[in-house]
């Protein structure tokens, strides 16, 4: 079985299906994986194996009987920290919720079982979804050089499937945390329209801005998560009431791809730019329409306003705890949640305005092209020396979430995809952003571009 931790999920489903590959005894040898890895990897919080290993009894025996459910039957993938996992903890990276046991499944845990997906554990993760670990607990180690980032806040699932620990695992991105950790780990993250997956059972960072979605090895692979997980859930009102749009292959030929070199260029190295202009090479090169179009001045404005818009909305998630328990958390969730807690309410609701006229010219500009085309980050494939000199500048923290934490502001779906390599050999990747509602046409470009390269294939020398 150990030939196939990197399979991705489309060739792992007819296995399955036809029995060639037995649930169980592939759900035995993740764990051994994990067992023989996970120790320098640290990507799980904790592992839930006598659970999984039911849940792929139970699968092995449906599909044996003719009752396959469909291509996540059987297949072992994990969750990240924060999604509510009936009777076992959810920590959300935290220690001040340590101990916290929920009665019910998140929604998208839900239907993940409900698609005979097997839940092999709880990822680990920064501390409240926010940027960095809390200072007890041993972050998740980047499988492709653990000097470098990880991605936050969703770093346990970029890990642990970048290192074959699972087969693609569930995230959640407020500034960028499903495409970061993507991008850093080399893999495929869809960051869906805001409200087309429940949040119900996913402890907030910031309600308004907060996005549930897939990271996988392949797009195809996420897109057969999301196309389980999206939907109308009646326990969150604000998930959307449309019909989710599904996804077809095909040619992207004649397909408007809008690029603004300029804001890309706005402080990236040259490693990010070459990436970017070699996936725009291979969009050309099917026969899409590179078309130069200006993202909104104001997205550089809406970057620096995102820790006021975020900060508000966490003092109100961890009301109930802080400052309280103040002493149990770590230096980085304070100081955001303490900036919430100054915040006017004149001085929120400016930021809201400003945010709500981003979102508006952001519609006029995506409604002329079918995806716009941007770098993740400016910096590739950072090191932990990199993020701290970030850390002790607002302006060059402001440049790193200027790509993605805007996108988490308007609510527009964004798919990060792997685009290169740096010079030592770490992926690089950029993201296709889309109008509302536009899951199905970004993930039918990012299948076509993979169908072509072979960026996504790349892993890291784990065994």
């Amino acid at each position: 079985m150990n030939e196939l931790h990197y399979a991705e999920i489309a060739d792992l489903a007819p296995l399955l299906r036809t029995g060639e590959v037995s649930p169980v005894e592939l759900t035995r040898a993740m764990f051994a994986r994990i067992a023989a890895l996970d120790g320098d990897l640290r990507a799980y919080a904790r592992t839930m194996e006598a659970e999984a290993l039911e849940a792929a009894a139970r699968a092995e025996a449906e599909i044996a009987a003719g009752n396959y459910r469909g291509p996540l039957h059987g297949v072992p993938v994990a969750v990240k920290d924060l999604f509510w996992t009936k009777d076992v903890a959810t920590a959300t990276g935290t220690t001040v919720f340590a101990d916290f046991v929920p009665d019910e499944d998140a929604t998208v845990v839900r239907r993940l079982r409900e698609a005979g997906a097997i839940i092999l554990g709880k990822l680990q993760m920064t501390e409240g979804a926010f940027a960095t670990p809390h200072p007890t607990l041993p972050p998740p180690v980047n499988p492709w050089g653990a000097n470098h980032w990880t991605g936050a806040s969703s770093s346990g699932s970029g890990v642990a499937t970048a290192a074959g620990l699972c087969f693609a695992a569930l995230g959640t991105d407020t500034g960028g945390s499903i495409r970061f950790p993507s991008a850093a780990n080399g893999l495929s993250g869809l960051k869906p329209t805001w409200g087309r997956v429940s949040r119900h059972g996913a402890f907030e960072l910031a309600a308004t801005m907060d996005h549930v979605g897939p990271m996988a090895r392949s797009v195809r692979d996420a897109a057969l998560l999301y196309e389980i997980i999206a939907g109308h859930d009646p326990l969150d009102p604000t998930s959307l009431l449309a019909p989710v749009e599904p996804f077809a292959r095909g040619s992207i030929a004649g397909m408007r791809i809008g690029i603004d070199r300029a804001w890309n260029a706005n402080g990236s190295d040259a490693e990010v730019l070459a990436a970017t202009e070699a996936m725009v090479k291979a969009l050309a090169g099917l026969g899409a329409e590179i078309v130069d179009i200006r993202v909104p001045d104001t997205a550089w404005h809406i970057a620096g306003e995102w820790e006021v818009l975020c900060g508000v909305q966490t003092a109100v998630a961890h009301a109930a705890t802080y400052p309280s328990r103040a002493a149990d958390y770590g230096p980085a969730l304070s100081r955001l949640i303490d900036v919430g807690r100054a915040t006017s309410g004149m001085r929120y609701q400016q930021a809201i305005l400003d945010a709500l006229a981003f979102t508006g010219r952001m519609n006029e500009v995506l409604a002329g092209v079918d995806a716009l085309l941007a770098p993740v980050q400016p910096f590739a494939a950072p090191t932990y020396e990199t993020l701290a000199a970030l850390a002790e500048s607002p302006e060059l923290n402001q440049q790193l979430i200027q790509y993605t934490a805007p996108i988490d502001v308007s609510g527009h779906p964004a798919l990060s995809l792997p685009c290169g390599s740096t010079a030592a050999g770490l992926p690089v990747g950029c993201q296709l952003i889309a109008e509302k509602g536009g899951e199905a046409t970004l993930l039918r470009v990012g299948v076509a571009v993979q169908s072509v390269t072979s960026w996504h294939k790349a892993r890291p020398a784990t065994d």
